[in-house]
């Protein structure tokens, strides 16, 4: 067995594992880590034990438990990288470049400088990596992301009223599809499913396997229903109050009661 540590490099960001390197880690300590990109600062979420054959290929390792010093240089590569921020806003500018810079970050041995961008299309964007690596003589990267990676790093308030999941403690986009607000019988307006970033809204996930559940043993709307001398078509269904609406004859709505999907 291995004990393995699940480090985070920013609020809320996805996390990794890590060897422990034999240190005596406990959750929320300040870590500095090996990675492919170089070192970095993060903080430790959890702790787990791991066989090694379950693993798959070798963790990258804690180099050591961060002290003060580490604090101080990491909070200075923070304060730096704002500034590598404006200077790639004004040199997109000066190029003419088609991209918006949301945030820029280093390394924690500043080994490397990456921004994440937006845009509508792909950008060349070799000019601007050259300029800012004569700027700050290190390996620049830039990224493009989407809309809903540009939701997680700005922030916002959601339809709800409470600030944005994907801002606040989700550390993965789930995959979001259409059937999923069909199957919670929610109107397709996109100004009520869509979300700030304008793709569908992550809490659709939340509660489709329990709409799903629920209905399985429902009858389906546009079906016929028959029972006593009521007689017509099933126009909508309430799985919470276990109910349908009935269309009868001129149009009228009948409400009947169901009983584990069946008719009562």
């Amino acid at each position: 067995m291995i004990q393995t540590v699940s480090v985070c490099f920013k609020k809320n960001g996805k996390s990794y594992f890590f060897d422990s390197n034999g240190f005596d880690i406990k959750a929320n300590q300040q870590v500095i880590v090996e990675t492919e990109k170089g070192l970095q600062y993060g903080q430790v979420v959890f702790l787990k034990e791991c066989d090694e054959s379950d693993l798959g290929m070798p963790l990258k390792k804690v180099i050591r438990i961060a002290d003060d010093e580490d604090l101080k240089q990491h909070e200075k590569n923070l304060e730096d990288a704002k500034g590598a921020l404006e200077t790639a806003k004004k040199k997109v500018q000066e190029l003419n470049l088609k991209m918006r810079m949301i945030d820029a970050s280093f390394t924690f041995d500043r080994t490397q400088l990456l921004f994440n961008f937006l845009a509508d299309e792909r950008i060349d964007f070799r000019e601007l990596a050259k300029k800012l690596a004569q700027i700050y003589h290190t390996r620049i990267e830039l990224r493009q992301i989407g809309v809903r990676d540009k939701a997680k790093e700005i922030g916002g308030l959601g339809p709800c009223g409470l600030f944005l999941c994907c801002s606040t403690f989700l550390t993965d986009f789930n995959s979001v599809s259409i059937n999923m607000a069909k199957n919670q019988m929610l109107a397709l307006n996109p100004t009520k499913i869509n979300g700030v970033c304008g793709r569908l809204l992550c809490c659709l996930k939340y509660e489709d396997d329990v709409y799903t559940e629920l209905k399985k043993d429902f009858p389906k709307i546009g079906s016929m229903y028959e029972k006593g001398d009521i007689s017509g078509k099933i126009v909508s269904l309430n799985i919470f109050k276990k109910t349908a609406l009935v269309e009868v004859k001129n149009h009228m709505q009948v409400e009947v009661e169901l009983e584990d999907g069946s008719i009562k």
